[in-house]
């Protein structure tokens, strides 16, 4: 069942690249992502209310709470960094460099998670990255 999510996921995030990319057109790329962080906070805090969860908030360890304060502080740099490179360049070439994380992701997760990977997995992040950079460093087409 998670992969049927994170199809979604990859659905939704690429439309929030094509949106993103037209809402930079005209603004700074700080203030197009300040916009979208408040909807999201609105929005994550309005799901957690109706899902019943605020209790959980205050019931939270403190190594809890720095690691996803942390998470937190790293994904704001994440979209700031994406909404800037969303306004220099293309979001198709853009948003499949961005996708060269998957490659940092395996790596961090066997390093600190200590996951075990397999020659598949190796492969396939492999193949990813290939065909991100040559998407990313292809010249457009005239």
């Amino acid at each position: 069942m998670w992969w049927i999510f994170s199809l979604l996921a990859a659905v939704a995030a690429a439309v929030v690249v094509t949106l993103s990319k037209v809402g930079v057109r005209n603004v700074e790329p700080s203030v197009a992502f300040a916009v979208q962080s408040v909807l999201i906070v609105a929005v994550a805090w309005g799901v957690v209310a109706w899902q019943g969860h605020l209790p959980q908030v205050a019931q939270m360890e403190r190594r809890t709470w720095l690691f996803l304060v942390a998470a937190g502080v790293i994904t704001c740099l994440s979209s700031l960094l994406s909404f800037q490179a969303l306004k220099l360049g293309p979001a198709s070439r853009t948003s499949s460099f961005d996708k060269i994380s998957l490659v940092f992701s395996i790596v961090l997760a066997v390093l600190f998670l200590k996951e075990k990977i397999t020659w598949q997995v190796v492969l396939g992040a492999a193949l990813m990255a290939a065909g991100a950079l040559l998407i990313a460093f292809t010249r457009p087409a005239e």
